[in-house]
């Protein structure tokens, strides 16, 4: 087929899904609407959900809408606090290539509408604080990341969303960043005031929000902990079509395994699988999958491993990501470990380092502007005779490498989770999901780091404590059947890759918690402080 009609007739099976989708949702929403039981006399729970979507129906964009369902079955009140253009500049809707461009607003809101046909909404509308404005007219980037209004730490809070929407770390001191930051601030005072207006009039008992860290979000979760509600956040768990709902912040992915808890034969099988396909490279994240074939280890690659004494893996992460605030606590960010992985590297010249890039830093359409590829050739690191850089485009199989190797050093990467499980010394330089319980070394500093990482080298066996393999076997299953919420019963994946749609076999009465245990972890979690752990994950 020619390639110009393919892409139109691609297009026109997109929309055409879409508006089965949206009328899908419309019925639903009737029926939830007509069938929900006469609601309590508590408070209704709020819900804000504006930065995981635009025009499609995103995986967490059908977990509000699916908790919010549930609630509603259970004789809870819900109202959305949806955004209709109240902000100039938002995480999705910001072109980092033309500061000029406005965010998509009109497909926005006809996408919000589809998605709260029935449902009590309040919108909100961006009103412009003059006074804001011309108190950040002519700051310095230092002086906007530490920029405080009113006492709500604004720059703090839109920061790790700016770094996301540009695609690096160290920001540009240059006018199109200081543009999109002013921006972000306006928006974000925007979003505190209308969001202060509807706690004041709709007096919820609690909020559910979309991670906790995009900026709209993250200020509507601090101004609710302000007044001490309840806030539960979201975001895509392990699994396909799974949620990850906690008390805490999400990206971190707080999580209570009881001490002492060990795995039975039937749950260590049950991961086995799961391991097996997943080092074949089997498997996706948020509806994304990184490697369509996993290649091993090169007949080169091993002549050249053979001429050295070790073999000791880099795994690295995509420097803009939400959980990176998260992992700095060991060094300012993941190039400055990265740096002292450099001054390994040169001081062991026996030792063969293998740099991995993360396989999403070069995702079309999310591609990194500051990249371990970058820091790479800036450095001239692949110059040096004991250094393999492998690119985040190149499948070659992390699990063989670890296999071959003394011990490996991630930042806060799963992949550690899995060397640990794998049997394989680990050393992060930065705090990981995965560091909550002992499964790897975490040093306390940059400076311990790089005595740990010198003993680990130098030693001609690694002792590692024999807790870490069962401890990271335990996390990963909690991970994967305990706190992951399954939807797959409701959601399957639409036409565009991440995105999703509801079912055609599914009803109202899916959205009951008699009918789902997910759906009872949900109700039970947000409702009575329960844990949103599934039951049936012991199973």
């Amino acid at each position: 087929m020619n390639p110009s009609i393919a892409r139109i007739s691609k297009g026109v099976q997109r929309r055409w899904l879409q508006a089965q989708n949206n009328r899908k949702i419309a019925s639903l929403a009737a029926d939830i609407e007509r069938q929900a039981p006469e609601s309590n006399s508590c408070g209704p729970v709020a819900f804000f959900n504006a930065s995981s979507r635009l025009a499609w129906m995103s995986q967490n964009a059908a977990f509000t809408l699916i908790s919010s369902w549930a609630l509603c079955l259970a004789g809870t009140p819900v109202v959305h606090f949806v955004c209709h253009a109240g902000m100039t500049r938002c995480q999705l809707g910001t072109n980092r290539l033309n500061a000029d461009e406005p965010p998509p607003c009109v497909v926005c809101m006809a996408q919000s509408k589809h998605l709260y046909p029935a449902a009590k909404t309040a919108w909100f509308d961006f009103k412009l604080d003059s006074e804001l404005e011309h108190a950040i007219r002519g700051f310095s980037l230092a002086e906007l990341m530490a920029f405080e209004w009113q006492g709500l730490p604004l720059g703090e809070l839109v920061l790790p969303s700016l770094r996301w929407a540009l695609r690096r770390h160290h920001l540009l001191e240059n006018p199109d960043t200081l543009y999109f930051f002013r921006q972000y601030l306006l928006s974000a005072w925007n979003v505190a005031v209308e969001f202060t207006r509807f706690l004041n009039d709709r007096q919820p008992q609690g909020v559910v929000v979309f991670n906790g860290i995009a900026f709209p979000e993250a200020v509507a979760r601090r101004l609710a902990q302000l007044r001490g509600l309840w806030v539960v956040t979201h975001e895509v768990g392990l699994q396909p079509f799974t949620a990850y709902f906690t008390h805490g912040q999400a990206t971190a992915y707080p999580i209570d395994i009881p001490p002492g808890y060990r795995l039975t034969e039937a749950q260590n099988e049950r991961l086995n699988r799961y391991l097996t396909e997943r080092m074949k490279g089997n498997f996706t994240m948020a509806g994304i999958r990184f490697w369509p074939e996993m290649a091993g280890l090169s007949a080169e690659f091993l002549k050249k491993a053979a001429g050295f004494k070790q073999i000791v893996p880099v795994f690295t992460n995509v420097i803009f990501d939400t959980s990176q605030s998260h992992a700095n606590v060991i060094f300012p960010h993941m190039f400055a470990w990265l740096d002292e992985v450099a001054t390994l590297i040169r001081n062991h010249p026996k030792t063969l380092f293998v740099i991995r890039a993360h396989p999403d830093e070069e995702r079309p359409g999310k591609a990194a502007d500051e990249s371990v590829a970058g820091w790479v050739e800036k450095n001239r690191i692949s110059e040096l005779p004991n250094v393999v850089f492998v690119n985040s485009s190149e499948y070659l199989s992390s699990y063989e490498l670890i296999q071959r190797s003394k011990f490996v050093l991630v930042y806060n990467s799963t992949i550690g989770l899995e060397a640990s499980i794998l049997g394989v010394p680990v050393l992060c330089g930065g705090k990981a999901r995965f560091t909550q319980i002992p499964t790897v070394f975490l040093p306390g500093s940059a400076e311990e780091f790089h005595q740990i990482a010198e003993k680990m080298i130098k030693a001609n066996q690694i002792e590692v404590p024999t807790e870490f393999q069962q401890n990271a076997r335990t996390f990963l299953y909690y991970q994967l059947y305990k706190t992951s919420l399954p939807f797959g019963h409701l959601l399957e994946a639409d036409i565009t890759p991440g995105f999703v749609r509801f079912k055609n076999d599914v009803h109202w009465q899916d959205f009951q918690a008699s009918e789902s245990d997910s759906i009872a972890a949900l109700v039970d979690g947000i409702l009575h402080n329960g844990s949103f752990l599934l039951p049936n994950g012991d199973d």
